[in-house]
């Protein structure tokens, strides 16, 4: 079954993805209310939610399967190419933890593609007016999205993941930009484009270092070889470029906070499921060859602290929703590329899942609030619990996951990541102590700054007074409702699943150093968890003790002249502006003035002065009988005094 379903996960969404695209327009109806509706998108809806139910209930049969009954990976390859010697390969290969991740993908698109149906409409007094005649492209769109990531998730061969790696970028620069309403929102999508495409470079070329050193392409070839070391950390540090890029770590983080301007749900599928989960899980598929390349591995622990830090730091200071919950992604993946740095990608996996769970839920849950109050701005809201009780109780959950409170999914997790990087700090992983140190203090210090912001946001949005009061907002209709209920599920939930051996067992074994994955245990329990705690009730409290004091304000103003630095994420963008953006748009109009002077002004010169010849030409044939016969005499005269003299001379 295993064999069967495993290429079926990238193989549903894409035909999705295909028969949406290819699907003519519906004839216009009339709506009850006596008004136009346009019904193009009734199929493409149709389509979109029966075969993301479908492909998500594939994913959980060969997640079981894998987790209960199969012992090791399924891996199955048919050779596409030989390009002089050089094997690319199709296939798959399916382990627990690519089970994991799929079902995860899967069930976040399912979800987004059911929230969308009512997100996209008019508003909630009139859901059954469609109003985005673009939303079959949309649909299809976020299909092929959810293929190209698990195309990325059960890829056998390199190129195959490369291949899904390019098309989530195409497509996150095409639902960024989906409304074009929105001047902000192609600008956005273009930088999305543009700097993930620089970090792309690398991963490109990483990829093609570890192809020809291997002879193949096939990931358990590349894995198997013995690669020369500087060959290894060369490609290694290439791959962490491709990395930086897609999973928003500094230096390559700025495109993330900006693409806000996309649709929200589209905000639910990359910062959960896709995009920014696909560097973090493309270093847990090549981890073997990281393991050798620890100064790979101390570069990664560099930039996640210090990515974990600015991301919660700036997640402080933002107004608008979206963007707190954008930089606290940024902060959240910095965990993840220290869990990695440490030696121990269980962790890092443990916590990609979690964060999946709640990040998408807080997505999806600030989505209908911002559907109900019309503004992103926590300044306009305010003392929504009362009219919006299960959307604030479901946020409460997200947050508290995100923060870390006992017994959420997050708190597991995070203590997770914090408890071998704790081990790390006396030479238990692959990199360096001070490594250990490093990314151990930084997660710690963040867990007290993301108590904090989460703690305003939860203040700041749902309770105090309104601040318009003439706003009457109310919990969304069943299609945004149901999708956020059942992500709070896991979101409370999963962190158990770690005391499972089945879970455990699998996700840990061959994983990581051994003593960063003694026991097969993911969660850690012991005295190490007092500090976090503590440190979460510092930032907690600190927010709270700041609201009470007056709740008209902002809990952010009592930074003082570090908001606005916090805000600005330490102006980083303006420097990428300053340092890169005006120079290469310098060189572009430079370059376009020569092409303007040089090329065209040769091109051009000679077309004048060819021109000029002509009308010089020309006005001499226009000139008047007398003259023109005497310049004809004159001709005649001259050729007959030269023919004489020559003739003359000849004889």
């Amino acid at each position: 079954m295993t064999r069967v379903l495993g290429p079926l996960l990238p193989a549903v969404p894409f035909v999705a993805a295909l028969v949406g695209l290819l699907l003519p327009p519906a004839p216009q109806r009339r709506s009850t209310r006596g008004r136009g509706r346009v019904d193009g998108g009734d199929r493409a809806r149709t389509v979109a939610i029966a075969l993301g139910l479908t492909g998500a209930a594939g994913a959980l049969l060969v997640a079981l399967a894998l987790l209960v009954t199969v012992d090791g990976p399924v891996e199955t390859s048919r050779e596409w190419v030989d390009l002089g010697g050089l094997s690319v390969t199709l296939g798959f290969r399916l382990d627990p933890v690519a089970a994991l991740v799929a079902v995860a993908v899967a069930a976040v698109a399912l979800a987004v593609q059911v929230y969308s149906v009512a997100y996209l409409h008019r508003g909630p007094d009139d859901v059954d007016l469609d109003v985005d005649h673009r939303y079959p492209p949309y649909a299809a769109q976020i299909s092929l999205f959810t293929a190209a990531m698990l195309l990325v998730v059960v890829a056998g061969d390199l190129i195959m993941l490369l291949v899904g790696w390019e098309v989530m970028g195409i497509c996150s620069y095409l639902l960024i930009a989906h409304d074009r309403r929105l001047p902000e929102a192609p600008a956005a999508a273009m930088k999305a484009f543009l700097v993930t495409r620089v970090g792309d470079v690398g991963f490109l070329l990483g990829i093609a270092l570890l192809g020809v050193s291997a002879g193949s392409f096939r990931i358990a070839d590349v894995l198997a070889h013995d690669h020369p070391t500087g060959t290894l950390t060369a490609a290694c540090l290439l791959l962490l470029a491709g990395v930086a890029g897609k999973s928003a770590q500094f230096p390559l983080h700025t495109w993330l906070p900006d693409a806000m301007a996309g649709p929200t749900p589209i905000s639910a599928l990359i910062h959960a499921a896709t995009m920014v989960a696909a560097g973090i899980y493309a270093v847990t598929r090549l981890y073997p060859l990281f393991e050798q390349a620890p100064v790979a591995l101390t570069v990664l622990g560099v930039m996640g602290a210090v990515t974990l830090l600015l991301g919660a730091f700036a997640a402080t200071a933002q107004d608008d929703l979206k963007r707190v919950l954008a930089w606290s992604t940024v902060s959240q993946i910095g965990y993840l590329a220290g869990a990695l740095a440490v030696g121990s990608p269980p962790a890092a996996l443990f916590h990609l899942l979690s964060h999946a769970a709640f990040k998408a839920l807080l997505f999806l849950a600030a989505g209908a609030v911002i559907h109900a109050v019309g503004s992103t701005l926590m300044s306009t809201m305010g003392g929504l619990r009362r009219g919006m009780p299960v959307i604030f109780w479901c946020t409460v959950v997200g947050l508290g996951a995100l923060a870390g409170v006992p017994p959420l999914s997050g708190f597991w997790s995070k203590d997770g990541i914090l408890a071998v990087a704790e081990a790390a700090r006396h030479g238990a992983g692959p990199t360096p102590g001070w490594v250990g140190w490093l990314v151990w203090l930084a997660g710690l210090l963040g867990v007290a700054v993301t108590a904090w912001y989460a703690t305003r946001l939860l203040l700041r949005t749902f309770l105090g007074d309104p601040r318009l009061p003439d706003t009457h907002p109310h919990d969304p209709p069943a299609l945004m409702r149901w999708p956020v209920l059942l992500l709070a599920v896991p979101a409370a939930l999963f962190g158990l699943a770690g005391f499972l051996p089945a879970v455990t067992d699998r996700l840990t074994s061959g994983a990581g150093p051994a003593p960063l994955a003694a026991g097969g245990e993911l969660n850690h329990v012991g005295p190490g968890l007092l500090l976090p705690l503590v440190l979460l009730a510092v930032g907690a409290g600190g927010a709270w003790w700041m609201w009470r004091r007056d709740p008209a304000a902002d809990p952010a103003d009592h930074l003082g002249p570090l908001r606005p630095v916090f805000a600005r994420a330490f102006r980083l963008d303006d420097l990428q502006h300053t340092l890169v953006v005006r120079p290469v748009r310098a060189l572009g109009r430079l370059a376009r003035r020569g092409d303007e002077v040089v090329v065209d002004g040769l091109v051009e010169g000679t077309g004048r002065a060819t021109g000029g010849l002509g009308r010089g030409l020309a006005a001499l044939h226009r000139a008047a009988l007398p003259r023109a016969v005497a310049v004809l005499l004159a001709g005649v005269l001259l050729l007959g005094l030269a023919a004489v003299l020559l003739t003359g001379g000849a004889a």
